[in-house]
């Protein structure tokens, strides 16, 4: 596979997490610890399943424990950091600071081998960051101390997801395929903490089930698969930048659904991401050349 089929196949991942805003309003009232058991019990699932018809299945009994530790605690580590994130501080300044993740790989990735960071992609990561930051603060009132342990642990959610992300690429041997196995891991982990912690609410009516089944199957299944090839053959650095899309394509979705509204500043977060895509982008390219 080429570097660039991969990134355009790491990049269905941002377009899937554009929905999970969406998804996650229709699946209400259900927990969020419940929710993410449900839905990475069928994200986990649908993998085990192709794996199973692609006759490969075979081939996950070879994966050291030691990876499927690191996914594990990679998938359920961001979702547990996040949700605990967003119920300790306001989900917009929580949220914002939980979006440094593409940010971070970025700047992680020129740590990796084979890898070069060029000032083409430290400056489109910081717009991307700047429209990121339009879209979710537009609503905010500022950070307040008294939220301190929720915007740690924001930051400690934007340091997980972008490890995890970054250092896939050193267990870049391990199969795609072994990314079911931490989805149900993580599943597994998520019914647990629900019981101990959370009252049982399922989601509401058709929509509600509906909602749960489409973000198992999109931005809680078939995101993590896509997402894992894009960070191991793909550009990382063109990646990370990219990833920015999501907060933008998904408050537009938002919009066209009837739940935000149109403003300035979201034309401004599009002109503000758009450009930073751009300015990596050619970076990326300007990179690719030099090592021919």
């Amino acid at each position: 596979m080429t570097k660039t089929r991969a990134t355009a196949i790491g990049f269905i991942a941002v377009l899937l997490w554009a929905l999970l805003a969406l998804l996650t309003v229709g699946s209400e009232p259900a927990p969020p610890l419940l929710l993410n058991a449900l839905c990475f019990t069928i994200g986990g699932t649908l993998g085990i399943i192709w794996t199973a018809a692609s006759g490969k299945l075979g081939q996950l009994r070879h994966v050291p424990v030691r990876v499927y530790i690191f996914g594990t605690l990679g998938l359920f580590g961001y979702h547990a950091l996040y949700f605990s994130a967003l119920r300790l501080a306001p989900a917009a300044e929580a949220g914002l600071i939980a979006y440094l993740w593409p940010l971070l790989i970025v700047l992680l990735s020129g740590l990796l081998p084979g890898e070069q960071l060029k000032a083409g992609h430290l400056i489109g990561a910081g717009l991307g960051f700047a429209g990121a930051a339009t879209i979710i603060s537009g609503g905010g009132g500022g950070f307040e101390a008294q939220y301190l342990p929720g915007y740690g642990l924001a930051l400690l959610c934007a340091l997980t997801w972008s490890g995890y992300s970054v250092l896939s690429r050193l267990v870049g041997g391990a199969p795609t395929s072994s990314v079911a196995v931490f989805c149900l891991a993580t599943a597994a982990a998520s019914w647990g903490l629900h019981f101990l912690l959370e009252e049982t609410v399922w989601p509401a009516g058709t929509l509600g089930w509906a909602s749960t089944l489409l973000l198992g199957l999109g931005p809680v299944g078939l995101a993590f698969y896509v997402w894992d090839i894009g960070v191991k053959q793909g550009d990382i650095q063109m990646l990370g930048t990219s990833s920015y899309a999501a907060p933008l394509l998904s408050t537009l979705i938002l919009v066209l659904a009837g739940i935000a509204a149109a403003s300035w500043g979201l034309a401004l977060a599009a002109a503000l991401i758009t450009g930073g895509a751009l300015i990596a982008a050619r970076a990326s390219t300007g990179a690719a050349k030099a090592r021919k």
